[in-house]
């Protein structure tokens, strides 16, 4: 999460009010963008996209995984 650039109040926030998606092997998939305006690797970019994976069952969800998408 912290080498692609996600905050924990992020992949929270993206769990919280994201897009829901369906994802590989039963998980879910959540996407929601923010606004960024800075570098990363060198390049300009305007927006954030961070899409944690989550492998819930009725007692708890794990995060598996953090995407972070900059554009």
């Amino acid at each position: 999460m912290r080498e692609r650039g996600a905050t924990r109040e992020e992949v929270q926030l993206a769990m919280t009010r994201g897009e829901e998606f369906p994802a590989k092997k039963g998980r879910k998939g959540y996407r929601l963008n923010f606004p960024f305006n800075a570098l990363w690797g060198g390049k300009q970019y305007a927006t954030r996209q961070v899409v944690p994976i989550v492998a819930e069952d009725p007692a708890e969800r794990v995060v598996v995984t953090v995407y972070v998408f900059y554009f």
